[in-house]
């Protein structure tokens, strides 16, 4: 029998900022991508020498224009997906609820609205990802797969 061959697979990163209300922060993805025009929590994938800390940091300051202090990151969900394109994919979710600044579109080319919304009850128009990850965080589970 031979050995199964070693999974391979990208890590995404993604933060929900967290609100006193219990709300979540989303924003509207751009054209021209496998999400194209739904709402996701800011997020991406980590690059080649960062952290997965240093990825959500990132991509929170990018795509929404707020700081948070590395403490006041807190992991919230693991999950392992099926990318666009049949991939395998592992996503680490974070929540934070302080951080520096106000949220605004970092990228306004790219990013036309900021929602905030229930994560127990995802927007109709949420990226089914995004949504599954929402849902998870809602009820308190710490790891799901999605598309498997």
């Amino acid at each position: 029998m031979s050995p199964l061959p070693q999974l391979r697979c990208v890590i995404d990163v993604m933060v929900l900022l967290h609100r006193d209300d219990g709300r979540v922060l989303l924003l509207r993805r751009p054209g021209g991508t496998f999400t194209d025009g739904l709402l996701a929590p800011p997020g991406g994938f980590v690059e080649r020498g960062e952290t997965f800390v240093d990825g959500a940091l990132r991509e929170v300051r990018a795509e929404v224009s707020v700081g948070i202090d590395p403490l006041d990151l807190e992991f919230c969900h693991l999950i392992h997906h099926r990318g666009p394109e049949g991939e395998d994919r592992v996503g680490i979710a974070f929540t934070a609820q302080r951080w520096s600044g106000e949220p605004r579109s970092g990228e306004p080319h790219k990013r036309t609205a900021l929602v905030w919304a229930d994560p127990a009850r995802p927007p109709a128009d949420c990226e089914p990802y995004g949504a599954a990850v929402l849902r998870q965080f809602a009820h308190g589970a710490l790891i799901s797969t999605d598309g498997l």
